[in-house]
């Protein structure tokens, strides 16, 4: 897929922004990532057990690849869109919502932990108005 065809086969949904990632497309709506579309396939975003429960039930299994040396890593966090979803809109939009969902609580945690990262860095020393005292006496 290229990145028009993501941003078409998405416009039943939502208006999507396709990014490059890995060797395809994140599929983005506003700043939430909730669908790759990688190795021939979609995978959308899921952070339930009930809606993994039900990826499953509908044929869908989580996102795997195999490493160099041979060990297989299964990505829960991803499911294969159903089958279903590649031709109906409504069944294309019953997936994607709760992908969305997920993706939007995942950028929010992302930014509430930068927040709490930032709130415990030590502050930078204001810097000084105008000419240090020294300098004054010098002059």
């Amino acid at each position: 897929m290229e990145r028009a065809d993501v941003e078409d086969f998405f416009a039943p949904f939502a208006r999507v922004r396709a990014r490059r990632m890995f060797s395809g497309y994140g599929a983005y709506v506003d700043d939430a990532c909730f669908a790759l579309c990688v190795m021939g396939d979609i995978w959308l975003k899921t952070d339930d057990d009930g809606e993994r429960a039900a990826l499953k039930a509908a044929g869908s299994r989580p996102f795997a690849y195999e490493k160099s040396d041979g060990k297989v890593v299964v990505a829960n966090a991803f499911w294969r869109l159903p089958d279903a979803a590649l031709d109906d809109e409504a069944a294309l939009r019953r997936w994607c919502a709760p992908a969305l969902e997920a993706a939007r609580r995942t950028a929010a945690e992302k930014a509430r932990a930068k927040a709490r990262k930032a709130a415990r860095a030590p502050k930078a020393p204001a810097k000084p108005k105008g000419k240090s005292k020294l300098l004054k006496n010098k002059g």
